[in-house]
């Protein structure tokens, strides 16, 4: 006959395993009573989960933080009124075709395709703005017209999207970044599917910002490696950081 188990199933433990598939960035650490460290809940954190304000929390925990989070959070949660016209007279084989092209605005895009394909793209691939102080990046802010926008910044994309340069003489040079990304890497995740991977091309400006992003979106436990290559000294210089052999 089987031992019987002399302690009771951790309900706690369990319950937050199951929080951390539906939001992985709201998992912290914290110490346990026996002093050694555990996943914890970052109840501030799920609380701005489930609210369309802003969420207050002093609190000190383990996290990557900077000013505007929470902003970009509410950014990627809140719900848009637009839709997408088909183009027939641009497309090939628009009624039996397989393929999708979307111009417009990347965070648009990705909120109107979350009803019809949530979680279920194999691979997404992105080459987002490096933030080396020369480039463009967009700008998410919905509290003001688009006309007002424009004539503030004198700024667009040629399909019209709005950009703004960020500068490395802005206070909030890495912020401003961070807060772009995010909400298009929150609901890049939930389009993919269990098995779904998704690649990113950076450079050292970000490197090390990105991946923290992304092991709070999508759990530091889905990374797979990095891969790095010499563009121009060596074309087949290329060699994998993966954190298991």
């Amino acid at each position: 006959m089987d031992k019987l188990k002399l302690h009771s199933p951790n309900f706690i433990q369990d319950n937050i395993a199951k929080l951390a598939e539906l939001f992985p960035n709201c998992i912290t650490e914290t110490l346990g009573t026996d002093g050694m460290p555990q996943k914890a809940i970052d109840f501030d954190q799920l609380r701005q989960e489930l609210s369309d304000k802003i969420v207050e929390g002093p609190q000190e925990r383990y996290q990557l933080n900077w000013p505007g989070k929470r902003e970009a959070l509410l950014t990627a949660n809140a719900p848009i009124a637009k839709t997408l016209r088909p183009c027939r007279e641009e497309s090939v084989d628009f009624d039996t075709t397989q393929n999708l092209y979307i111009e417009g605005d990347n965070l648009d895009a990705l909120k109107l395709l979350q009803e019809t394909y949530l979680g279920k793209v194999k691979m997404i691939y992105i080459d987002p703005p490096y933030n080396t102080g020369n480039d463009f990046i967009y700008e998410d802010d919905f509290a003001e017209d688009s006309e007002s926008y424009l004539l503030k910044s004198n700024q667009k994309d040629e399909a019209g999207n709005r950009l703004v340069a960020n500068n490395e003489s802005n206070g909030r040079f890495h912020s401003d970044w961070l807060s772009m990304m995010y909400p298009r890497l929150k609901l890049a995740r939930n389009l993919l599917r269990d098995d779904g991977v998704i690649f990113i091309s950076i450079d050292d400006n970000e490197q090390a910002n990105l991946k923290r992003l992304c092991d709070e979106i999508f759990g530091e436990d889905s990374f797979l490696a990095s891969i790095i290559w010499k563009k121009k000294t060596n074309g087949n210089n290329v060699w994998c950081n993966s954190p298991s052999s």
